[in-house]
């Protein structure tokens, strides 16, 4: 019927779930990068909102885990298929971007360029986001890939011209991509926050 509520699957709350639990990990591996650059200055404690962030995403996937039994299984062929699917064209991107972070990184080492290895990693990982922007069919991802990638190209250009040593790079690329993972984040938390309310 028209006016029928839209069903939430349980397993799109362990997905909300299991996203905001990669996101705190990812966001604490970049700010970690930053810190990297920042430690020896005075402003290393700009980073400080990125834990904070971690914390508060760990907190809501946790809450959603909870809850998400309380959410029906996916039941009809066509809904367990589409899952399936996504479930495999996930694994296919994320094992080309593991390839692509191997490549990539070996390239400039090889090219006398190591200092461009955090810059290559987070190119991989920005351009990674527009097939899963298809994949899940959310439009967020085509803006963080392409702030992502943006992120990594100015990196790549300004450590090259020599207008940023190494700790600049890892200040300037770990802020960048924590910042998109921050965004993530709270873009599921929001998410998560506007499922519909079930009781046992």
């Amino acid at each position: 019927m028209e006016n029928e509520p839209h069903i939430i699957p349980a397993a799109a709350v362990k997905g909300i779930a299991t996203g905001l639990l990669m996101m705190a990990f990812f966001t604490l591996i970049w700010s970690g990068i930053a810190f990297g650059g920042l430690h020896t200055t005075n402003w290393w404690f700009v980073l400080l909102i990125f834990p904070v962030l971690s914390v508060f995403f760990i907190f809501n996937g946790i809450k959603l885990f909870r809850i998400a039994k309380y959410y029906p299984p996916l039941t009809s062929e066509a809904d367990l298929a589409e899952e399936k699917k996504m479930g495999k064209w996930f694994g296919i991107i994320f094992g080309a971007e593991g390839l692509g972070i191997f490549i990539g990184i070996n390239v400039v080492i090889n090219l006398g360029h190591p200092e461009l290895a955090i810059p290559v990693l987070a190119l991989v990982v920005g351009l990674h986001f527009y097939p899963l922007a298809k994949v899940f069919k959310r439009t967020i991802d085509y803006y963080l890939a392409t702030w992502s990638t943006i992120i990594a190209v100015v990196a790549i250009i300004l450590t090259l011209n020599k207008t940023f040593d190494q700790t600049a790079t890892f200040a300037f690329t770990g802020i960048g991509i924590a910042v998109a993972t921050s965004c993530y984040g709270i873009y599921m938390v929001v998410r998560g926050r506007s499922l519909p309310e079930v009781t046992s």
